[in-house]
C-alpha cells in the first residue's frame, strides 16, 4: 500500500501563514511573489541547507509549520534585507525568520549565537568576548576610517555607537578588539 501523500495547507491552521499575510504591503500578491525568486539571486544563505528565502516563504504560505520549526536555515539567514530590496511586492522575509528563530525553544537554538547574544547583553559594551565600550568605540572608529581611506566614495560615511534611538545590537566576533585593542 502506497504512503499517503503529504497534504499541504487544507484545513491546517498555519501560524506561519498568517504572519506571511501580515508581512505583504497593501496590495501585495502572494502567488506572484512565490514565481519570481528575485528574493534568492542575492541572499548569503541561499543554497545552505537546500534553501533559499522563496523556499522559506513558499513552505511558510503551504503551512508546513512543523518544517520551518526544523529548518536550521532560519539560524543560516543573516537577516541582512537583500531579499526586500528586490522584491517587487516588498515582502519582509527576514521578519518571517525573526519569528520563525521566535519560535524555536531556548534549548534547541544555536549554542554559539545564544551564548554571543547572552555575553553581549550582559556587558556595558555589548561585546559578546567583553571589550570594553572605549576599546569596542576605537575598534569601529579604526576601521571606518580605514574604509574611507580604502573607498573614497564613502569618505561621508558615519558609523554611531550608542546614538540615542538606537533599535540594533552587533554581535560582531570581537576577538581583536579584545586581544589587540591598540
Amino acid at each position: 500500500m502506497p504512503e499517503e501523500a503529504i497534504r499541504l495547507g487544507g484545513n491546517k491552521k498555519s501560524v506561519f501563514m498568517d504572519k506571511v499575510l501580515e508581512l505583504l504591503p497593501d496590495g501585495g500578491n502572494l502567488n506572484l511573489c512565490m514565481t519570481c525568486g528575485a528574493c534568492s539571486s542575492g541572499c548569503p544563505a541561499t543554497g545552505l541547507k537546500d534553501m533559499d528565502p522563496r523556499k522559506f516563504l513558499r513552505m511558510a504560505a503551504l503551512g508546513m509549520d512543523d518544517e520551518l520549526l526544523k529548518s536550521d536555515w532560519a539560524w543560516m539567514c543573516t537577516i541582512c534585507q537583500r531579499c526586500i530590496y528586490v522584491c517587487p511586492m516588498k515582502i519582509d522575509i527576514p521578519q518571517l525568520v525573526y519569528n520563525v528563530r521566535g519560535s524555536w525553544p531556548r534549548e534547541e537554538r544555536p549554542k554559539g549565537i545564544l551564548g554571543s547574544c547572552d555575553m553581549a547583553l550582559r556587558n556595558d559594551s555589548c561585546s559578546a568576548m567583553g571589550a570594553s565600550p572605549e576599546d569596542f568605540k576605537f575598534v569601529v572608529e579604526d576601521v571606518l576610517e580605514e574604509y574611507q581611506e580604502a573607498q573614497p566614495e564613502f569618505k561621508d560615511m558615519k558609523a554611531p555607537v550608542d546614538k540615542d534611538g538606537d533599535e540594533f545590537i552587533l554581535n560582531q566576533n570581537s576577538r581583536e578588539p579584545v586581544t589587540e585593542p591598540d
